[in-house]
């Protein structure tokens, strides 16, 4: 892409320029530079108020592929964002940047996966993998790739976190969170989350995956610091996951029936996202799986359930929370996957991030603007 911003137009050379000379300069109403991080902005990371951590990972996935594809297709769809956004105008001058996963964690994902398929296949047509010892051998070797990744993220967010820095994570399945989680747990001794999705994800070592997509809620609430799990439009589960909400004081649910239910008789959105927020802690990480929306808003995510929320419904939750008494220490973004025909997929997770950025800037102190008012 050619860039419009002719003082940043060649190579690198921007990175000499102070940041304060780079805002002066930089023309957010032209197209994002090619050569910069996520949603072409001009910003080192050491410039930068956020930072997202892409982690291009889907061992455990067993219907749809691709989520692994998400963060790679985010980044392409966001130097067509429009940086003036109306509700955090300046967003685009705190700077975002988009960390370099390692190169390991999707060589990983790779191998892995490869070796999840046949025990997927083996369960699928009701083998006990217990008595084949290949296929145990090569479960064992998963669950430890998959531990690995967790440990390895859980440093690069404090890494992060300790140069003063607001951390996004950017999956990647939904199994990629844990060691985000898992780091927000040394620095907080009690948090909440706000969990959108179609899922409850609150299998036990689904599939006998310790770390599945499926699990990561349940793999969450076993965290002690986590005090509470409040989980918004939920349309699909399975008789164990309705047991772990039952039996555990953590976990609240909003179901899309029961939130469209309560619409159609007349209780307002905001009513029920009053509500919603009402049960957190003060502390709150927010993870947003992209099948929480309407499908066609993403059409090739891996699990898509009929129902949903609408992107004006979730931006609203987003931002409603931002304005609330509580913290937002963290967010995360998961499942997002890139179509063969189309940019779609990634033109709706590059705007949905762009909004949780604002929201996670506004909510801490950082300054995002006013409101553009019409």
């Amino acid at each position: 892409m050619f860039s419009k911003n002719p003082i940043f137009a060649v190579g690198n050379t921007y990175s000499m320029i102070s940041k304060e000379e780079k805002i002066k300069n930089f023309d957010p109403s032209q197209p994002g530079l090619a050569d910069a991080s996520i949603y072409g902005l001009p910003f080192t990371a050491e410039e930068s108020e956020i930072i997202i951590i892409p982690v291009p990972w889907e061992v455990t996935v067993s219907y749809g592929a691709g989520a692994s594809e998400g963060p790679a297709a985010i980044l392409d769809a966001s130097f067509q964002v429009d940086l003036l956004h109306q509700e955090f105008p300046e967003l685009w001058k705190l700077g975002i940047y988009m960390d370099e996963a390692p190169a390991q964690w999707a060589q990983s994902s790779a191998t892995h996966k490869a070796l999840a398929l046949p025990i997927i296949e083996a369960l699928e047509s009701g083998e006990d993998i217990s008595t084949n010892q290949a296929l145990k051998v090569d479960l064992d070797t998963i669950n430890a790739a998959s531990a690995k990744l967790n440990a390895e993220l859980k440093s690069r967010v404090e890494e992060w976190t300790a140069k003063g820095k607001k951390v996004i994570l950017l999956g990647g399945d939904h199994s990629t969170p844990l060691g985000y989680y898992q780091a927000l747990a040394s620095q907080y001794s009690d948090f909440g989350i706000l969990h959108f999705d179609a899922h409850m994800d609150l299998r036990k070592a689904y599939e006998g995956f310790k770390y599945s997509h499926a699990s990561i809620m349940y793999n969450a609430i076993q965290i002690p610091q986590i005090s509470k799990l409040v989980q918004v439009g939920i349309r699909d589960f399975c008789e164990q996951e309705v047991d772990v909400v039952k039996s555990s004081s953590k976990v609240k649910v909003f179901t899309d029936a029961d939130l469209k239910k309560a619409q159609f008789e007349g209780k307002t959105w905001q009513q029920q996202v009053d509500e919603i927020i009402s049960l957190l802690p003060e502390h709150v990480a927010v993870s947003f799986d992209i099948d929480a929306l309407y499908q066609w808003y993403c059409p090739n995510t891996g699990t898509p359930v009929p129902g949903g929320l609408s992107y004006e419904q979730a931006v609203y939750a987003l931002s409603s929370l931002a304005e609330s008494g509580h913290k937002i220490i963290g967010m995360d973004l998961v499942e997002v996957a890139p179509g063969e025909q189309d940019e779609w997929d990634g033109n709706v997770g590059a705007r949905l991030l762009f909004h949780m950025c604002g929201a996670l800037a506004k909510n801490n102190g950082l300054f995002v603007g006013n409101k553009i008012e019409f």
